[in-house]
């Protein structure tokens, strides 16, 4: 095994500007499988497109392009594709199956992979600083049926959707991007509200599922859920999910003001992740992968893990796959149906905000 190649293709990287620096384009040869945009990378259709080309042209195989476009106050793409409401606007099935499908169709043309949605966490906890409208509904039921029609719709014509957060974000009052959170809840707690709408991404075939940086106390007290195989152990054990476990962004302070950089992606991957997002600085991005590295040759990371990862990856990819034929963007973006679905759901919810997490 080329140690630093196997560990390169675990990171999902991000970078500032319009266009692909020079150091990212050095790690898509050295194998990173993805790259998620931000709004920081978005100009309009034509450039993203462009730079999501740029960004295959690079890679030194297939990778997986992704973005948070959710709707409502986490949209990377205002503007430019059709501007949703919150995914509290959707209260019906059928409209969050078009949803799906709409973001489907129009990610799709300007290149994307995966759509970084939905998000399944029960929005239990009104003083929660930052899942809020994101979330489908305040009853876990709700959240479950309109989550495994948005996975359904999404994926059916033919983007990869992301459960977030595992195990759960809904009940903090804390926001992970500035520290990190903690959950007190018995598992039985858990069974009966965090859990229930992931189980049902998981039987509706999601294609990935991100987890959270929160530390679940009643299965280990000291990790956070990226970091712990015990909690990642309910989604791989308890829930039956086989496929693609990504972290959040490592450089959010949850991690990142508590662990280094080597040891947070080392212990990440052990845990059951298959791709790590360091969004930010190519430093930190090249630390994670050197960590990895040293702890396959150090033993403390099995060679086993890292090839199940590489499989989730690759499945996905087979899935979804990155060089398909795509409409134009002009052909899908901002059409009459599309502006028709957004404005009859968000007249019916009302104004929406900016995003929590700074549109980054």
């Amino acid at each position: 095994m080329d140690r630093r190649r196997a560990a390169a293709r675990l990171l999902v990287l991000g970078f500032d500007g319009l266009s692909l620096p020079a150091e990212s384009r050095r790690l898509l040869e050295m194998g990173a499988s993805g790259v998620v945009l931000f709004r920081r990378n978005v100009e309009s259709a034509e450039q993203v497109a462009s730079l999501v080309r740029e960004i295959r042209a690079a890679a030194a195989g297939p990778v997986l392009v992704s973005v948070d476009q959710e709707g409502g106050r986490v949209a990377r793409l205002r503007g430019i594709a059709t501007d949703l409401p919150p995914m509290r606007a959707v209260v019906r099935e059928d409209d969050a199956r078009a949803v799906g499908k709409l973001l489907a169709v129009e990610l799709g043309a300007l290149g994307f992979d995966l759509d970084l949605a939905p998000v399944v966490d029960v929005d239990t906890n009104p003083e929660n600083p930052v899942i809020g409208d994101r979330a489908f509904a305040t009853e876990a039921a709700d959240v479950a049926r309109l989550a495994r029609a948005f996975i359904e719709g999404i994926q059916a014509a033919g983007l990869g959707g992301s459960a977030k957060h595992f195990p759960g974000h809904g009940d903090t009052v804390t926001d992970s991007h500035h520290a990190l959170p903690r959950l007190s809840h018995p598992l039985e707690r858990l069974r009966d509200v965090e859990l229930v709408p992931f189980r049902a991404a998981v039987e509706a075939g999601v294609a990935s599922v991100m987890t959270a940086h929160v530390v679940l106390e009643a299965v280990d007290k000291s990790l956070p859920a990226t970091m712990s195989r015990r909690v990642l152990s309910l989604l791989r054990g308890e829930l039956g999910y086989d496929g693609l476990v990504m972290s959040d962004d490592l450089e959010m302070a949850a991690i990142a003001d508590g662990f280094e950089m080597q040891e947070a992606g080392r212990w990440a991957v052990h845990a059951g992740c298959d791709q790590l997002l360091v969004c930010h600085l190519a430093e930190r991005q090249h630390h994670v992968i050197e960590g990895i590295e040293t702890a396959l040759g150090s033993g403390k990371l099995e060679e086993t893990r890292v090839l199940e990862a590489h499989r989730h990856v690759d499945a996905v990819i087979a899935r979804f796959d990155p060089e398909r034929a795509r409409p134009a963007p002009g052909e899908v973006l901002r059409i009459d149906p599309h502006l028709a679905l957004a404005e009859r759901l968000a007249r019916a919810y009302g104004p929406t905000g900016a995003d929590p997490t700074g549109d980054r």
